[in-house]
């Protein structure tokens, strides 16, 4: 029964299928408001449907033995040698899962070497070779057809069924929604003229979910899914050394043979828009409007309309993230109700640790390309948190509204809220809108006692959110835009407190020695971000007026920033959520025992989170893949700030930065190689609590550095005049300008981006010639390695005027295969170090001739730290 066990323990809770809300309380009988209307109608076509698919029971007239059957999808080969198998009861017609106890093994060959070190990392084999001894499988297509010639009569069938049936009605679950997204299209359509019309499945879509329970590796799945962004992955639920449940996703990547173009990604519950491509949606959301009513400390009621046009037609199955803790009542579609079902999300995934669960919602007829059309939700909940007096946190519990990821659109936001409350937005603000309609089941008791505010974007933002408190209000200008901090007078309930007063030794000011004398420090004043707002208000527009030089005017008219409970800070367009310590100043910062990079990182945070309304909010990532460029590039930014400022603490920033990728856990592993950037959200596994934070930010901070160091050796004349007299812009700072212009509005891919940088890209890094950055691609950014650089056998030979030197780079520590642009400085008697060329560094050895200054005695290798090496 281990199976039964250990996979009924990682299927996901019950849903709720357009049905009774438990939080929710019918006013006038006091029962759930949705269950007393759910007793009165029978379920929908579409919720018997996902009822059936959820709770499949094995089919004792489907018992077989089976002997050397297999299953095969682009990279994986399931075998079958011997056992039994038991396949599900149909549902609509198909036979849709199959539960099987024997021996078996599967093969899994991840696509690249980026996937083959992630699979190593959780299995400790580069390809998944493991034996399983039960599985329980779950699938949409012919999978039972393909098994039908291992298959032999059973031998106790009645006694298979007893044992596994409940696991296997209890795994049903798991896969009902994605089950539902295929089997839609199915559904009885009325069309034009009353009859009912039900259109076949798609012979492109299919679906192969395998659970299985390894001999070695415990429980874990391997799917396929032919219309998915990624279409094989494979992963496992663990809980890590501090107590949290992650779902380390082994290895996930697409397969040549499911790119073909007539293959059209469907909305899938496992793969929102913003996990795979936001450009490859069926839908474009192109307008949210929304009415919120907002009950502190906990409540939020609120009504969104969306103008929907159609991309790509067929699909009758559309998916939104949601908070878990909001439940939706009603969804219409052109103003008539449609089915929904609410489905909550797997413990330990990115939707699960978002606090965000999914809601599928069913049309009453294929989409059709070019159609547009109007979506209609009323939902509510306790989505809000009280961190303190006055400190609310809306985004602890997840999404406050219907959306589907990060995808441009316009938004219109009108909120009803108490007295004695301000409450900031996304967007700028407005007259009041015209009375909105109130849930009848919200309705306050005295209309009146509200205060209404209305926000609307600017432009096409790619999300939008709100913050309540019991603010107080400063201000600083970057030029025309005003820069406004909102802030209480003190922190959230579990703030750390100062330490205690204690007994110091302090000497006494004088001209000449004396014996020092005790004294007791009083008890330090409690943090009041209230009392630094106008020096963070200041800061942040120092930020914008840097940034608007370099990268262009700041995207919209105003900027509020917010104080947040927590240490994360979270940038929307036009609006910040500054964590509360983000508002301490230095004396602050220094009871808290922060060391001094730590310092200067806090002291960063309004910078960085500036830098986001360009990178993040502006110009969004194409798939989470390329999440990576937003933190990186937005820290980075914020830090060239400090380095014109402060070269020591940006030079100390940088090595903390270093040494943190270095540094072992607990477990003995180093948070490099939790993998590279281009993982995105599955850096954060039980194995690296802390790998996304050191490889988003630490990481990509230090390629950006790179990208920048290189690109301005390579430059020459930077900082000096062209012959019109104008000033030479350092060829980074133009590329961020081409991104910005040819990409705001847009998500752009990793590759989009170096591109722009290779567009004008020097000789000297044009490796094989090629003016093209993939080698950095490949080994630097798809890379995880932390090299160590060393000089060998240099040698000075005098000609002419100048010094012939050469020698040999090592590059240790490294794959054979990294290449790495290296600058090399000459070291002359009396002067300063002079940079002589760059070289690559290819592979463990790599010989290199340059020409230096006459009277050079030595060679130095990337002096002033701009490459990513393994600290010293």
């Amino acid at each position: 029964m281990m199976l039964a066990v250990s996979l009924a323990a990682l299927v996901f809770p019950p849903a709720w299928p357009a049905q009774a809300d438990p939080s929710r309380t019918d006013p006038a009988t006091g029962a759930p408001a949705q269950a007393s209307q759910a007793h009165a109608r029978q379920p929908g076509p579409a919720e018997s449907l996902y009822l059936q698919l959820s709770s499949v029971s094995l089919d004792p007239s489907r018992v077989f033995k089976v002997r050397g059957a297999a299953l095969d999808r682009a990279g994986i080969h399931i075998t079958l040698d011997d056992g039994s198998i038991a396949f599900t009861k149909d549902v609509v017609g198909r036979i849709t899962g199959a539960f099987f106890e024997g021996d078996g093994e599967v093969l899994l060959a991840p696509a690249n070497d980026v996937e083959r070190r992630s699979m190593s990392l959780f299995t400790g084999m580069a390809i998944l070779e493991e034996r399983f001894s039960s599985a329980y499988f779950r699938f949409n297509d012919n999978t039972a057809a393909e098994l039908q010639p291992g298959l032999r009569a059973p031998e106790d069938a009645e006694a298979f069924v007893a044992h596994w049936d409940e696991a296997a009605r209890n795994l049903a679950q798991s896969d009902a929604m994605r089950l539902l997204a295929s089997f839609s299209e199915m559904l009885p359509v009325t069309g034009g003229t009353g009859s009912t019309a039900i259109r076949a499945a798609d012979p492109d879509d299919r679906m192969l979910h395998a659970r299985l329970q390894g001999n070695k590796l415990g429980v874990f799945d391997i799917i396929f899914d032919s219309t998915a962004g990624e279409q094989v992955e494979a992963g496992q639920s663990k809980t890590g050394n501090d107590g949290n449940v992650y779902y380390n996703v082994w290895t996930s990547f697409s397969t040549q043979d499911s790119r073909r173009s007539h293959v059209a990604q469907k909305e899938i519950p496992l793969t929102l828009p913003a996990e795979t491509d936001s450009r490859a949606g069926p839908i474009r959301v192109r307008r949210y409007v929304i009415d919120a009513w907002v009950k502190p400390p906990k409540q939020l009621d609120g009504e969104v309309k969306m103008q929907l046009d159609v991309v790509r037609g067929g699909s009758r199955f559309l998916v939104f993230e949601l908070s878990r803790f909001l439940q939706i009542q009603t969804v219409e579609v052109d103003g008539k109700a449609v089915e929904f079902i609410h489905n909550p999300a797997v413990e330990g995934t990115r939707l699960a640790r978002s606090g965000n669960d999914l809601v599928a919602v069913i049309l009453p007829e294929p989409a059709r390309k070019g159609q547009q059309m109007s979506l209609r939700f009323v939902y509510g909940g306790e989505v809000l948190a009280e961190a303190g007096k006055g400190l609310l946190y809306v985004g602890e519990r997840g999404t406050w509204y219907p959306n589907r990821g990060m995808a441009m659109a316009d938004f219109d936001l009108t909120f009803h809220y108490p007295p004695g409350w301000t409450l900031l937005a996304t967007g700028k603000p407005a007259p009041p809108s015209a009375l909105s309609t109130r849930p009848s089941q919200t309705a306050p008791q005295n209309a009146g006692d509200e205060q209404v505010s209305h926000w609307v974007s600017e432009r096409p933002i790619p999300v939008a959110g709100f913050d309540l408190g019991q603010y107080i209000r400063a201000a600083a200008q970057a030029g025309n835009i005003t820069v406004e901090t909102y802030a209480t007078g003190g922190v959230e309930r579990d703030f750390p407190n100062s330490p205690p007063p204690t007994l110091q030794v302090d000497p006494i000011p004088t001209l000449r020695p004396q014996m020092p004398r005790p004294s007791i420090s009083p008890p330090s004043p409690s943090p009041s971000p209230a009392r630094n707002a106008t020096a963070v208000a200041e800061l942040t527009a120092r930020a914008i007026r840097y940034y608007a030089e370099r990268l262009g005017p700041f995207p919209y008219s105003q900027l509020a920033l917010t104080q947040m409970p927590g240490r994360e800070s979270q940038g929307w367009p036009g609006l910040i959520f500054l964590s509360s310590y983000a508002f301490l100043d230095q004396e602050e910062r220094a009871r808290l025992h922060m060391n001094d990079a730590g310092a200067l990182v806090a002291q960063q945070v309004p910078a960085h989170e500036a830098a986001h309304q360009w990178w993040g909010d502006l110009i969004t990532w194409a798939t989470y893949r390329d999440q990576w460029f937003s933190e990186g590039l937005a820290n980075y930014c914020s830090l060239m700030m400090l380095q014109e400022k402060n070269p020591a603490g940006f030079h100390l920033v940088m090595e903390k930065y270093r040494q943190d990728l270095a540094d072992k856990n607990q477990d003995g592993n180093s948070p490099k190689d939790a993998g590279p950037v281009t993982l995105g959200s599955r850096l954060l596994s039980s194995h690296f609590p802390e790998g996304y934070e050191a490889i988003s930010y630490g990481r990509g901070t230090w390629l950006f550095h790179m990208l920048r160091s290189m690109l301005q050796d390579a430059g020459g004349n930077v900082g000096r005049k062209d012959p019109s007299g104008r000033i030479v812009e350092e060829p980074f700072v133009r590329s961020l300008r081409k991104i910005r212009e040819r990409y705001e509005g847009k998500a752009i891919t990793t590759r989009e981006l170096l591109n722009v940088f290779a567009e004008d890209l020097p000789p000297a890094l044009r490796y094989e010639g090629k003016a093209s950055l993939d080698w950095f691609l490949d080994g630097w950014v798809n890379g995880t390695s932390l090299p160590k650089l060393e000089l060998h056998g240099v040698k000075f030979a005098p000609k002419a005027n100048t010094m012939v030197v050469s020698g040999v780079i090592l590059q240790k520590d490294a794959p054979e295969d990294l290449v790495t642009s290296v600058p090399i400085y000459a070291v002359v008697p009396g002067k300063a170090a002079v940079l002589v060329g760059r070289v690559f560094a290819d592979g463990p050895e790599s010989s290199f001739r340059l020409s230096a200054p006459m009277g050079t005695h030595k060679l130095l290798l990337d002096p002033n730290g701009t490459i990513l090496t393994a600290p010293k």
